[in-house]
């Protein structure tokens, strides 16, 4: 199996399955002498761990990241980081009955169909469990933007139809990290958890968006064409397991805008050029302009439901498929952590690249 590795300069190679002994990745073109916070770096792992919540799954996985080559004395020492975490609390008898069943809006069908084989316990690398080694890896990509200043912040606009209010400013990020499901509005955030817990109780799930911003970002990072830095966080947002649209700036909105509307009018601020508006969403030509990028990333309702539904086996015969396990209701807000990690790993690449090209 190939394209596991995400990155050009700066590459996050992942590995493990669901239910296998562990999860892990290792980051290669990372700089040498960066300090390392191994607790920042746990932190942001403990962000996307299940059973924190009454909407996300009961597993119980002590996330624990173990450092195995690439750091000394708290440093970075330029080789490869290579880290795991190791799964505790594997059940991969709840699996069986999927064996030769495939179950609608999962991987199974079309893994099958590519490799012939699959891993049917959890959904094996299709899993979501894969997306631990990015966290890690875009928390090492977080501690080397310290230094250039520049920060990732997501949160939760919307889950079902419950949505920040459209002139909705994000000004202080610890509400966040303090709210259940991530949305940094205290009444969005209520309206939320009761959806959740109607969806929960009728046995549902839900879908929803993470927005989010870059700040601090330099002007000119990007390549003009394939390595557009738009194209880039696109790929990295649509390579998450569930989402199912990605949009930066104005995004499908430029589409009903007319170019007098849309277009940025450059001025002199002090001694920057900035623009008037950002509907650009901080990214013109595929290159930063040094205004704050924004985009957001929709999720798809979990697939998996605590209810039955139809359908069929590898040989084609129907099959009723029991609503039972542990599943999340919705894992917009353990995503949350995941994009930043990604946009992180963007970020440090382009600017890894940035760097030697002026070399």
């Amino acid at each position: 199996m190939s394209s596991n590795s995400f990155g050009h300069t700066l590459v996050l190679t992942t590995f493990g399955e669901s239910h296998g002994p562990a999860v892990g990745g290792v980051l290669d073109g990372f700089p040498s002498l960066v300090d390392i916070d191994v607790d920042f770096i746990q932190s942001e792992v403990n962000r996307r761990r299940t059973g924190q919540s009454f909407f996300s799954s009961a597993r119980k996985e002590d996330d624990v990241v173990e450092f195995l080559s690439g750091i000394f004395e708290g440093k970075s020492t330029g080789a490869p980081i290579a880290f795991l975490a190791r799964n505790v609390d594997a059940k991969p008898e709840h699996y069986t009955q999927l064996k030769e069943t495939y179950r609608p809006s999962h991987a199974d069908f079309t893994w099958d169909r590519k490799f012939g084989i699959r891993d049917y316990q959890g959904g094996g690398r299709a899993s979501a469990r894969e997306t631990l080694a990015r966290v890690v890896g875009g928390a090492l990509a977080k501690l080397y933007l310290r230094k250039p200043g520049i920060g990732i912040n997501g949160y939760v606009s919307q889950i079902g139809n419950c949505r920040l209010p459209e002139d909705f400013i994000l000004s202080d990020y610890d509400k966040v990290l303090n709210s259940e499901v991530g949305c940094p509005d205290p009444e969005t955030e209520q309206a939320m958890l009761r959806l959740l817990e109607e969806t929960k109780a009728g046995g549902d799930t839900l879908g929803g968006i993470v927005s989010c911003r870059i700040i601090g970002v330099p002007a000119g990072l990007g390549e003009p064409v394939f390595d557009k830095l738009s194209a880039d966080l696109g790929k990295a947002m649509l390579s998450i397991p569930s989402v199912k649209g990605f949009e930066y700036g104005s995004g499908f909105g430029a589409a009903v805008m007319k170019g007098s509307e849309h277009n940025d009018i450059f001025i002199r601020s002090g001694n920057t050029i900035t623009t008037k508006t950002n509907f650009s969403g901080g990214i013109q030509g595929g290159i930063s302009n040094g205004n704050e990028i924004f985009f957001r990333v929709a999720f798809k309702p979990v697939a998996s439901l605590m209810k039955d539904q139809e359908t069929v086996d590898q040989k084609g015969e129907k099959v009723l498929l029991k609503g039972k396990g542990r599943h999340d209701v919705c894992v917009v807000p353990r995503s949350i952590v995941i994009v930043e990690a990604m946009a992180a790993l963007v970020i440090a690449d382009h600017y890894l690249m940035q760097l030697q090209r002026k070399l």
